[in-house]
């Protein structure tokens, strides 16, 4: 019987044949993509409308972990100083940007670097994929240099640590994650909130599909920065997407 047995085991092996070989890897980021952020969309301002859809006012630092010394140079913001300085731009850096109401162009630039367009402040930022760190003789700007990753599904239990006390959300494999740094010192608010050029910023884009068949994305951003946050700055802004970019309408930056 156990021969009989063997025999039969060992043809069945032989008619599965050789194992399968495993899947190749997409051969670029954009190949890989897990979703799809491209196209045309529209902040929903749903929360801070106090802060986002008008210019707060000079030393309203509410909901932000400023430490004395940023409290100190945010008392000092000067809009007409700003412009006359050409610095119109600084709350349009990364570390503010996506939370202006407007509408941004997302689009592939090349294979491995994925592109946001602002309509608000006409600023572009470039997601850089398949990269480790800031190439040399980078110089700093509003947008900095961002290094982009898919997320990738995490098997076993527990949620993992993002470094920041904080866990990633439940979405798992579904997100693209982007740390940025090389920043120009700007500000968080219009109203002169203080970064430095020591700022990191690290985002989580999600992208789901609504019920009634609209698409959204929220982004989560954290921004670090030892010289002027006491702790992380953490905000969600979302974004709906359009059919079109007919209402993508170029602005320049405003100090004011």
């Amino acid at each position: 019987m156990r021969i009989v047995a063997f025999v039969l085991f060992s043809s069945l092996l032989v008619a599965q044949g050789p194992p399968a070989a495993a899947p190749k890897p997409p051969s670029t980021p954009r190949a890989g993509a897990p979703v799809d952020f491209t196209g045309t969309w529209v902040s929903i301002v749903t929360e801070d409308w106090r802060w986002r859809m008008t210019t707060p006012i000079k030393g309203d630092f509410a909901s932000i972990p400023l430490n004395a010394e940023g409290r100190k140079l945010g008392r000092t913001w000067d809009p007409a100083a700003d412009e006359a300085a050409g610095f119109a731009c600084k709350a349009y850096g990364a570390p503010g940007v996506m939370r202006i109401p407007g509408r941004v162009r997302v689009s592939w630039a090349d294979d491995n670097t994925l592109k946001i367009e602002t309509d608000q402040g006409q600023q572009t930022r470039l997601l850089h994929f398949n990269t480790k760190a800031v190439p040399a003789g980078t110089q700093a700007d509003w947008q900095g240099y961002s290094i982009a990753n898919w997320e990738q599904p995490v098997r076993g239990e527990g949620p993992p640590q993002l470094g920041l006390g904080m866990t990633r959300r439940g979405t798992r494999g579904r997100s693209l994650e982007v740390v940025t740094t090389n920043l120009r010192s700007g500000y968080l608010r219009k109203n002169g909130v203080p970064y430095s050029d020591k700022a990191v910023v690290r985002e989580f884009y999600d992208l789901s599909t609504e019920p009634d068949g609209s698409t959204w994305f929220v982004v989560t951003t954290i921004v670090e920065d030892p010289a002027y946050l006491t702790e992380p700055f953490v905000t969600s802004s979302n974004f709906k997407k359009e059919r079109d970019a007919a209402k993508f309408e170029p602005t320049p930056c405003s100090a004011r």
